[in-house]
């Protein structure tokens, strides 16, 4: 298969983000982490453990609409076991949203919430930091919490830039910090899954060879889902540009000779992959995490 040049996307503000994460945790009871359901292991910045260490965590499995809903459930099941609070969602639409204060209060904060209690305390809001790396829906997600767009909402990477606090009316305040990447991707397997779900800026990358990337697990674990969309014929023996090239040429993207125009396509297959015409696709298993 292709080599791709080792990626790596650090911009300065990602740096300022963790320096925020760790001057701003005092404030906060607890940590929620965004994730992208399709990449649940990947889209975990590593680092998040150390710098948000000592608070109670929790994670959302965030655009679940897009991802294979079997292994949805079996990554639900993966961070419950490790004593982690999980739920599922779509924030953009609103699905499974209506999940996360009764998280926040019969689990991620109850033992909080009792003490609270017993002390005669009341009226005084829970306080959550809403971490997760860029473009992984932490505004949207907010915004539908709040009813409103009180965050920054784009779907490009790095659109949050300062940390900011939303009131969302159930006595709940979240703490929206900026998306950060890490520093270095010591598995490019990890950054080639973040660059398919456009966590990283696609300028920076060779768009053809992700491409290819992408085809070439498709066709190994989603095949019918392959044949499907683009009509092609493939065997196990084919590599990805060879699937970028054959997928091209059925959709008729031809340069002069007849050549595929490769670029064009593997813009449409990376578009198309992001939008769910593909279907429901995750990229990894919880049995890929080799750490557990």
């Amino acid at each position: 298969m292709e080599d791709m040049k080792n990626i790596q996307w650090f911009p300065g503000h990602m740096a300022k983000t963790r320096r925020l994460i760790k001057s701003n945790l005092s404030l906060v009871d607890a940590v929620v982490e965004i994730l992208d359901a399709r990449t649940p292991l990947s889209s975990r910045n590593p680092e998040m453990d150390r710098l948000t260490a000592g608070k109670p965590r929790m994670v959302i499995l965030n655009k679940s609409d897009l991802a294979d809903e079997k292994i949805t459930e079996k990554w639900l099941a993966y961070f419950r076991s490790q004593n982690i609070t999980a739920i599922s969602a779509d924030c953009k639409s609103g699905k499974g949203v209506k999940n996360f204060i009764p998280a926040v209060k019969n689990q991620l904060l109850k033992s909080l919430l009792q003490k609270y209690e017993e002390k005669g305390i009341k009226g005084k809001p829970l306080r959550l930091m809403i971490v997760g790396i860029p473009n992984v829906g932490k505004s949207s997600f907010i915004n539908k919490m709040a009813g409103s767009k009180k965050a920054k909402a784009e779907d490009r990477p790095g659109v949050t830039r300062d940390k900011q606090w939303v009131k969302i009316g159930t006595g709940v305040e979240m703490l929206d910090m900026p998306g950060v990447l890490w520093p270095k991707f010591d598995d490019q397997n990890v950054a080639c899954r973040l660059a398919f779900t456009g966590a990283i800026k696609d300028d920076i990358l060779d768009i053809e060879t992700l491409a290819s990337k992408l085809l070439k697990f498709l066709a190994e674990n989603y095949p019918e889902k392959l044949r499907e969309r683009y009509k092609i014929d493939f065997d196990d023996f084919d590599e990805g540009y060879i699937l970028l090239e054959k997928t091209g040429k059925k959709r008729g993207m031809l340069i002069s000779g007849g050549e595929v125009n490769t670029e064009r396509i593997a813009i449409t297959v990376i578009d198309e992959f992001r939008a769910g015409k593909l279907g429901r696709i995750t990229l990894e298993l919880p049995e890929d995490n080799k750490n557990d």
